[in-house]
């Protein structure tokens, strides 16, 4: 399934200075782990962001905002952003910074055993 390359490179150049980023295509997209963890990520042509679930609530009301429904239940935790909820450059940052900072406080998932 085709994403959005040039929101994959947007996300790219903010993450570059950081250590430790793998991408791993997931959910029909591009997903950016930190430090193994996932952080952000595109899915078609919305960014998939993993934020503070005390922050979800609120998130939700931003412009381009929605939840992400997986398997017909919404995660806590993860949004979708369209294009006008992150067309300005501080908007993008506020979303890349709120992923970021929530990836120092989230768990890594469990490893499946083979």
């Amino acid at each position: 399934m085709a994403y959005n390359e040039n929101l994959a490179n947007r996300i790219r150049k903010s993450l570059a200075l950081l250590p430790n980023i793998e991408e791993k295509m997931m959910f029909g997209g591009v997903c950016f782990m930190l430090n193994g963890k996932m952080c952000v990520g595109v899915t078609k042509d919305e960014m998939m962001c993993r934020i503070d679930p005390d922050i979800y609530e609120s998130a939700l009301s931003k412009r381009g905002c929605r939840e992400m429904v997986f398997t017909g239940k919404p995660m806590k935790g993860y949004v979708f952003v369209s294009e006008d909820g992150m067309e300005s450059s501080s908007d993008f940052d506020y979303w890349i910074q709120q992923c970021v900072e929530f990836n120092a406080k989230a768990k890594a998932s469990t490893k499946k055993k083979k």
